[in-house]
């Protein structure tokens, strides 16, 4: 195998089918603050952080009205969201716990911290930021060690503005 990937490269986008578009928009842009790019006619629309393109489509081509895709089968597991401080991601952890939205999870994997919750299509999402490279938990050869333990919400909520 002698092709490695360019280490610049990134994942651009994410495209996910869902029932409902404008279900999905007060998810994606009105609680977690994506901002909208552009309408594809009423059946999709693409969403962004900072005026990108799109970092998100959400669409209806093969899915409106239909009910979730099934957990026990091959498909996306989650989409991650990679906030740029700890402060982030405490705001929008208040954000969700102010508007009452159910997380499915937290966790510190001793690189970051995340925390999870569902989006109205029950699509898996990750929210989370990398904690600093030499923090990192690594073994006595530096193999790189993730871990799934408590995270401590409560600390991380006390730095929300």
């Amino acid at each position: 195998m002698d092709y490695t990937i360019p280490a610049g490269t990134r994942i651009g986008h994410v495209h996910l089918k869902v029932s409902d578009l404008e279900r999905s928009l007060k998810f994606y842009r009105d609680l977690l603050g994506f901002e909208v790019q552009q309408y594809y006619g009423d059946s999709a629309v693409f969403i962004s952080a900072g005026g990108y393109h799109h970092h998100i489509g959400l669409n209806t081509w093969h899915s409106k009205n239909a009910g979730p895709a099934p957990v026990r089968a091959a498909g996306l597991y989650h989409t991650a969201f990679l906030y740029p401080t700890r402060k982030d991601l405490a705001d929008i952890l208040k954000r969700l716990v102010d508007a009452g939205y159910p997380l499915t999870g937290a966790a510190d994997h001793g690189v970051s911290e995340a925390i999870y919750l569902d989006d109205p299509d029950k699509n898996s999402v990750e929210l989370y930021w990398d904690k600093p490279v030499d923090q990192w938990p690594k073994d006595e050869k530096g193999n790189l060690l993730m871990v799934t333990e408590a995270l401590d919400l409560k600390s991380l909520l006390h730095l929300a503005g």
